[in-house]
């Protein structure tokens, strides 16, 4: 039985994970500069340079990375930039079975500013990742409801990540939903779907209309998601670490990180998600607790 799977909209799929995401299988773009830039202004940077992203095909090489058996279901552009992408995931371990190439777009690409602090902005297009289907996930079935976990996103269609859930969750296939990019009238669907339900403070607010600012906020965050059919919630809060709440335990509970220096917090997040995703299939006995307390480690050492 494969550990976990993801279905996304990138280029390609893991074997272990199953994460739906239009970023997922993305072109990275990086430009450096001392600070971001105001609207309308030009500044000038120190360093670029082209990398493999996209928030599902993250998390599964981060997952893949610490040992885990993962699929990849997306969709990548018939160009250059999907034949290194494919290239890449098979260099990483995962499985590109279900990794579609298609001349009816191209590859979905990520441009990225950071600044000094770590901080960064980023501008998503798409393209062949919009193009993931029903069929795609039909052809995959085997694979996803013979996952341990399945991971999904946003950076798809919207329709096709649900469907991949439920299709988890008929088959006893644990879930984890990513919120991301978040959407104010995400389908109410995807929050009973979800056995984790995990976002960070901008999701977290485009989500529930609430600024998240502090430990405290991310509570009310996280009880107004039980109220809308979560089982356990996530907010991840940063260098701050996460809070956590589920309705078998609705007292919240925070979850502190190990205090590092940010150098680039780009992907910090995919890393997280992607390492959570490890210990729900390979240590299901660790209090979930723990988990994200590793994971934090695993997300903070991306950070450096």
């Amino acid at each position: 039985m494969r550990s976990a799977m993801w279905i996304c909209g990138a280029p390609g799929k893991r074997r272990s994970y199953l994460s739906p995401g239009t970023e997922e299988g993305s072109e990275s773009q990086s430009g450096l500069t001392t600070r971001l830039p105001k609207a309308g202004e030009t500044i000038l940077g120190h360093k670029f340079f082209v990398g493999f992203g996209g928030k599902g095909a993250n998390q599964c090489v981060q997952s893949a990375r610490l040992g885990a058996k993962t699929s990849l279901i997306c969709k990548v552009g018939n160009d250059s930039f999907g034949n290194d992408y494919v290239d890449n995931l098979k260099k990483n371990g995962i499985s590109t079975a279900f990794v579609g190439q298609t001349a009816d777009a191209a590859t979905g690409t990520a441009s990225i500013i950071v600044n000094s602090e770590g901080q960064n902005v980023i501008v998503i297009v798409p393209g062949a990742n919009l193009l993931l289907n029903f069929e795609d996930l039909k052809r995959a079935s085997d694979v996803i409801c013979k996952a341990k976990v399945v991971v999904c996103q946003l950076e798809i269609t919207p329709a096709i990540s649900l469907e991949a859930l439920k299709m988890a969750r008929a088959s006893g296939v644990k879930t984890l939903f990513n919120p991301a990019p978040a959407l104010a009238d995400l389908d109410p669907q995807f929050y009973t779907y979800s056995d984790i339900f995990c976002c960070n403070e901008t999701e977290a607010e485009i989500l529930t209309g609430i600024p998240v600012g502090n430990l405290e906020d991310a509570e009310k965050v996280g009880r107004m998601l039980l109220e809308r059919g979560c089982k356990l919630v996530i907010v991840t809060l940063g260098a701050e670490g996460c809070m956590m709440i589920s309705g078998e335990e609705p007292i919240p509970k925070h979850v502190p990180a190990g205090k590092v220096r940010a150098v680039d917090t780009t992907g910090a997040g995919d890393s997280f998600v992607g390492a959570l995703a490890f210990y729900l299939a390979y240590y299901p006995k660790l209090s979930m607790e723990e988990m994200i307390r590793k994971s934090n480690c695993v997300a903070s050492v991306r950070g450096l």
